[in-house]
């Protein structure tokens, strides 16, 4: 096999394939491997007991646990109703939405 050639401007340095700098790659890399949580944020508008209707219907709480979740709403003015992949999580959103809930996702330990 031949070997190649390659032109290259004087003083820049060539490193192997294999190599890559540090300060070379993204700050951040996305990884699937980071968990995600859904915010559900108090709203004027849903009643209490529409709201932990949604948390059992569309997240699939049980009844003490979309209650308490959703006095948590109430009171502090948001909960944290579900975690999980990315892409799980923008569903969850995007079906809490359809139901009129106001929700964010953002990744979890915030």
């Amino acid at each position: 096999m031949a070997d190649q050639q390659t032109t290259v401007a004087p003083g820049t340095e060539v490193l192997p394939d294999s190599e890559v700098l540090e300060d070379e790659l993204p700050s951040e890399v996305a990884s699937p491997d980071v968990p995600w949580q859904v915010v559900v944020w108090n709203d004027p508008v849903n009643l209490m007991s529409y709201v932990a209707m949604v948390f059992r219907k569309v997240l699939g709480h049980p009844k003490a646990t979309a209650h308490k979740l959703m006095m948590q709403v109430h009171e502090m003015g948001k909960a944290v109703v579900a975690h999980g992949t990315r892409e799980k999580c923008e569903a969850d959103c995007s079906r809490l939405h359809a139901h009129g809930l106001w929700a964010t996702m953002e990744k979890a330990g915030r």
